[in-house]
């Protein structure tokens, strides 16, 4: 069976790989697309350096984000013709999720977010839609997520992918970063502010990175979204302040690590589940996913920089041993909707040849 992933933003190409492997080891074929956005195609090509690009990053504005999609529609479209897929499998690519109802491959689309608005076009035309069991009880079903096609898994999709690596120990010497004893390390993520859910500023965010570079002892690492977020982080010339120019394994950054400062989603909850003492400053709709760490005390919210703590080094604690054992579990649970999903169907079927 030919499996074909596509990868639309940064945090999906971590998260696909050990699916991919898995299904390989099932004896699948695994077909990788990637759209231009953000530091999707620079973390995807380390991992699938023959990955197909399609696409261009995402615009601000609802209908130049529609014009986008339809352009990209029509170049998957055009590659999936000739790479004749099986099944697909993203979280969430619109442009994927289309292209596949047109050619009648089924599509399994996992998504944690039950505040984006454009779940109702990813969940309607999907086979089968794969979420977190945090969202079982939240508006997912209106949006499409039916009973019928809807799989829960137990966890967070994080888990599946944060105990699949090896930490790279020169990250902060890549980043220019020498540390002394007694010096903190704070990792900030700024606001999705192209993202249909959140299309505002987050002045929290600079707030507290401010706030926390008062320490002459602690140094802030801020990994930006795309080039917008980082000329104008460096034209702020904060001290202490590195802006990352390139795309870095946030796992191994977050290893070593004393507070995370999340203004976003996946990367807030990398670190909490890695066990970093995390804060989310998270401007949008509560996610279900992050009241579930809330409530398990892995990550704590704030609105104001008067809740700001202070930075303490050696808080973290080691959880990357649990994440390899129940990553393993939560793949089964992807490869196992993508073998259900695709049945006795093939392409040839499907187009009557």
């Amino acid at each position: 069976m030919r499996v074909w992933i596509d990868l639309s933003n940064s945090p999906h190409p971590l998260l696909f790989v050990p699916v991919a492997r898995r299904l390989e080891q099932l004896g699948h074929s695994v077909l990788v697309t990637a759209r231009d956005n953000a530091q999707t195609v620079e973390l995807a090509r380390e991992r699938w350096p023959a990955v197909v690009v399609i696409g261009e990053p995402s615009p601000k504005g609802r209908f130049a984000k529609a014009r986008t999609l339809a352009r990209r529609v029509v170049e998957l479209r055009r590659w999936a013709d000739a790479a004749r897929p099986d099944v697909a499998l993203s979280h969430n690519s619109y442009a994927q999720i289309v292209t596949a109802y047109q050619l009648r491959v089924p599509a399994v689309t996992a998504m944690d977010f039950e505040h984006q608005p454009a779940n109702h076009l990813a969940f309607r035309l999907a086979r089968t839609v794969l979420l977190p069991s945090a969202l079982e009880h939240t508006r997912t079903r209106r949006q499409g997520a039916t009973a019928g096609k809807t799989r829960y898994y137990p966890g967070l999709k994080e888990e599946l992918y944060l105990g699949d690596f090896r930490p790279d120990t020169s990250v902060l010497e890549r980043l220019g970063i020498a540390r002394a004893n007694g010096e903190t390390l704070v990792i900030a993520r700024p606001a999705p502010d192209r993202a249909t859910y959140h299309p505002f500023e987050n002045p929290l965010f600079l707030d507290c990175v401010r706030a926390v570079l008062r320490d002459a002892h602690a140094t802030v690492v801020v990994l930006p979204r795309h080039s917008e977020q980082r000329r104008a982080l460096e034209n702020l010339r904060l001290p202490r302040c590195v802006v990352a120019g390139r795309a870095i394994d946030s796992r191994s950054l977050l290893s070593q690590g004393d507070l995370m400062l999340g203004a976003g989603g996946t990367m807030t909850r990398e670190a909490a589940l890695m066990g970093v003492p995390t804060l989310s400053l998270f401007a949008g709709p509560r996610p279900a996913v992050d009241s579930w760490l809330e409530q398990r005390g892995f990550m704590r919210v704030i609105r104001s920089v008067h809740e700001l703590p202070l930075v303490e080094r050696g808080q973290r604690q080691d959880r990357l041993p649990a994440l390899r054992e129940r990553g393993g579990r939560l793949v089964s649970h992807f490869c196992d909707a993508v073998e259900a999903s695709a049945g006795p169907e093939r392409w040839a079927t499907a187009r009557g040849c």
